[in-house]
């Protein structure tokens, strides 16, 4: 089935089209007829799917069909995302879907200036996504509205558990009408999720979108194991190797970040730096120059493994395994996505073997070794620009001149 088949205005049809999206993803498929109908909806498929389509595809319809005049921080459909990037991100959705429509799309998120959230919603919005704590601020200084909330939307809401977040989901009850539609939307479910999910719906339709692979199979699987100090100078081979790519390196702490942003800055290649840190202001520059491709290789800690929708990273490279072998999932999921092709390459080190093991248990299945044979190692550190280790070259130079003499000598 086309959405062109779909019940749902032309005006979405339109969006769609020029998006290029002409078939609904399985999540989208099984979601929208039930969300059009109103019912409560629990739905779990992994990163990559398509989740946030599947909700706001057929919610732009329905608030177009009863298109209300809103007054003063008034919400007709309530979005709660557990981070910033993911707020911005699934504005972006809702805004493309609703380009042909009267329907007003805000967002309000902690770490920049609130004024220019305020004054958005001064005529009120049809669709606010939220994070919780810039929501809760904005109610208590009486900018926001939430007693005509049709629609509650809880999205990625494992991560928003895994944040701290739960009762702040359960506030939120108490300030929109009881009578309301909540649909919930997690990459992961347990018993904890499913209580959450199951406090908070009435008769939800189930909808669980469960691949046999964790992972995409559009993603090719690499571990290289090399020693923690000699990271640096794979990556730079890797990046230089493939000039017109784009990456996506995960580390494990902020300071982690910023010395591989210094390495690279040393050999010559160009990186931005992603991490908790960052003000709002820069981390969304950051990200929107890293998706217009102005600097194509972006280091990151996991508050950029979920739910960021990045187009065209062709290769994830796990510069440190990650402490959750979840998080494994979450970042590979960032390359091969809807029909594209990518790479996930790990560099394990001795240390992290453990974590490997774990990894693989979680997936169901060994990595692939990309095997790196002495020689080739040593070549890699012999040929790295970094200033500071021009030394490896030099020796590796003299001891191929000093055999090009032996060999000299030996024909005398």
């Amino acid at each position: 089935m086309k959405f062109i088949q779909y019940n749902i205005s032309d005006s979405i049809k339109k969006s769609l089209a020029e998006q290029g999206f002409v078939k609904p993803t399985d999540i989208q498929y099984r979601a929208i007829p039930s969300i059009l109908k109103g019912e409560d909806v629990m739905a779990i498929a992994q990163t990559g799917t398509g989740k946030t389509g599947a909700f706001a595809i057929p919610l732009v319809h329905k608030l177009l069909v009863s298109h209300e005049i809103l007054e003063r921080g008034q919400v007709r459909c309530l979005v709660m995302v557990p981070t910033r990037e993911l707020a911005v991100q699934i504005t972006g959705v809702f805004e493309k879907l609703a380009t042909y429509t009267p329907l007003r799309i805000v967002s309000t998120f902690g770490g920049v200036d609130q004024k220019p959230q305020t004054d958005q919603l001064l005529r009120g919005a049809d669709v606010l996504i939220s994070t919780p704590g810039r929501m809760f601020d904005l109610r208590s200084q009486g900018f926001l509205d939430l007693s005509m909330v049709e629609v509650l939307v809880l999205d990625e809401a494992d991560l928003m558990l895994d944040m701290g977040f739960i009762r702040d989901i359960r506030d939120v009850l108490r300030h929109i009408p009881r009578r309301h539609q909540t649909l919930f939307f997690s990459a992961t479910i347990n018993e904890e999720i499913k209580d959450l999910a199951y406090s908070i719906v009435r008769n939800p339709i189930r909808i669980q979108i469960s691949p046999k692979d964790r992972v995409s199979k559009n993603v090719d699987h690499q571990v290289a194991f090399i020693e923690m100090d000699d990271k640096r100078f794979f990556l730079e081979r890797m990046i230089k190797q493939n000039p017109e790519q784009r990456f996506l390196v995960f580390v494990r702490t902020k300071v982690r970040a910023e010395r591989v942003f210094a390495a690279m800055k040393r050999v010559g290649i160009d990186s931005l730096t992603m991490h908790g840190d960052k003000a709002q202001e820069d981390r969304l520059d950051v990200m929107e120059k890293f998706r217009a491709s102005q600097v194509r290789v972006l280091v990151a800690t996991d508050v950029s493994a979920r739910g960021i929708d990045i187009p065209g990273v062709q290769f994830v490279v796990n510069y440190d395994l990650p402490d959750e072998a979840e998080n494994y999932v979450h970042r590979v999921g960032r390359t091969g996505r809807g029909m594209e092709k990518g790479v996930a390459i790990s560099f394990c080190s001795p240390e992290e073997k453990k974590t490997l093991d774990e990894i693989q248990t979680f997936l169901g299945k060994p990595i692939l070794e990309l095997a790196i044979d002495k020689e080739l190692y040593e070549m890699t550190l012999a040929m790295t620009e970094e200033p500071n280790t021009n030394w490896r070259k030099l020796i590796a130079d003299a001891e191929a001149e000093m055999g090009k003499k032996r060999k000299k000598k030996g024909k005398k």
